[in-house]
């Protein structure tokens, strides 16, 4: 397989990963909406809501619902929070909040 072929192998495998994380971007910024300019939402509420399925299988989205939520500070629209704080979310351990951007 030449580095082309591979190249385009790798990239339509990840475009579910890519797919759902996009979901849970907008979902986020959706829940957001919904809410007072100045509350936040747990990144379990976006994979709860992106999930299909009245099931437990939302946790599976948790670690795709934290990066969509990286992607977004980097994109200047959110914030992570911890203890009501804003905090680099490469520092952040444990359970965060998210909120807009102040």
């Amino acid at each position: 397989m030449t580095r082309s072929e591979w190249d385009t192998k790798r990239d339509t495998e990840r475009e579910p990963q890519r797919k759902t994380e996009r979901r849970l971007e907008q979902t986020i910024l959706e829940l957001l909406d919904r809410r007072a300019p100045d509350a936040t939402i747990c990144p379990s509420d976006a994979a709860r809501a992106v999930h299909e399925g009245d099931d437990d299988g939302w946790r599976a989205l948790m670690e795709p619902a934290r990066r969509a939520a990286r992607k977004l500070v980097e994109a200047g629209k959110v914030e992570i929070t911890q203890g009501g704080e804003p905090v680099d979310p490469a520092e952040a351990r444990g359970p965060i909040r998210i909120r807009r951007t102040r």
